[in-house]
């Protein structure tokens, strides 16, 4: 693994204000932002806020029956973007309009419901838009959408899930040696690419500087080992492996947190306001929704942090 990851241990460091304000400043400072010294003073105690706040609403969740566990896991996710955010923009939120949640979806469900077909929509103004342009510099996502099946497909750690639905799975595992990623040569046939092409593609896909060494391995080296998402090899907590998507996807690029961020939302409105269809999926498990449902939030009790906590500690 590219780095320890001990949970909500590994966010003791920031809940010093010591600690924070001298992390902050930093930040700040790489970006040419004025008065960084001031900024990230006046911004230290909000950004460990979000960060106990999300902390709470997960263990509460932890604790919760399955039935209001997406609401509790996605303001707790919330509230830790909205201390990424903080990172790289000291005035959030300067304006109401960021605080939206910047996606929307049918507010009600038709007869014959079925989740992985649902969809979502991007917005112009909220805080999808907003922290995808932030974080992870993506724009004009306004009026695409994406669908919920497409999302699961987007989760490394649900590969083995897919694999007893359809007997495919969805990740591939890619070993490595220090900075080094190794593919196997079958992604070739199922992106319907040459090898120049397929490491073209890649290269410009990757957000890290990388070189692609010559010989009869398809293999990937970075210049420095990464420690932040690296669309679209997936980091598969679980297993403690890297992952790359067996077929290329119109999400193949997202950050995994964006993805995370989609789903918890489209769960979070189903489980305030669809109460029927939500109360009989739990209990009364009648397609391959339950099972898709439960696995993810079982994993974003934990991958969620771990994105998040990923994403610092790539600015660190």
């Amino acid at each position: 693994m590219h780095f320890s990851y001990k949970g909500w241990q590994n966010y003791s460091f920031f809940f010093s204000a010591e600690n924070t304000q001298r992390f902050l400043k930093k930040c700040y400072q790489k970006q040419n932002i004025e008065n960084a010294e001031q900024k990230s003073f006046e911004n230290c105690y909000s950004f460990i806020y979000y960060l106990e706040h999300g902390q709470i609403y997960y263990e509460q969740a932890h604790k919760s029956p399955l039935l209001i566990q997406p609401v509790l896991l996605f303001y707790g996710f919330v509230h830790l973007i909205k201390a990424c955010i903080l990172t790289v923009e000291p005035s959030y939120p300067e304006s109401t309009s960021v605080l939206a949640h910047g996606v929307s979806t049918r507010k009600r469900k038709k007869q014959n419901y079925n989740f992985f077909q649902d969809e979502v929509r991007f917005q112009k103004n909220g805080l999808f838009p907003f922290m995808s342009e932030k974080l992870f510099h993506m724009e004009q996502l306004e009026g695409d959408k994406a669908a919920m099946e497409d999302l699961l497909r987007g989760i490394p750690e649900l590969s083995e899930m897919f694999y007893l639905l359809e007997g495919k799975h969805s990740f591939v595992t890619v070993p490595h040696e220090e900075s080094s990623f190794f593919l196997p040569e079958f992604l070739l046939d199922n992106f319907h690419m040459t090898k120049n092409r397929f490491q073209d593609f890649l290269r410009s896909k990757l957000s890290q500087q990388v070189s692609f060494p010559e010989g009869e391995r398809l293999a990937i080296l970075f210049e420095e080992m990464p420690t932040n998402d690296i669309s679209p090899l997936k980091f598969n907590l679980e297993e403690q492996s890297f992952g790359m998507p067996v077929h290329k996807t119109e999400l193949l690029e997202f950050p995994e947190l964006l993805i995370h961020y989609l789903l918890l939302y489209n769960l979070s409105m189903i489980a305030r306001y669809e109460t029927e269809w939500w109360s009989e999926l739990t209990k009364m498990m009648p397609n391959k929704d339950y099972p898709f449902i439960k696995a993810f939030l079982n994993i974003s009790h934990q991958k969620g942090p771990f994105l998040v906590f990923q994403y610092l500690l790539g600015l660190k």
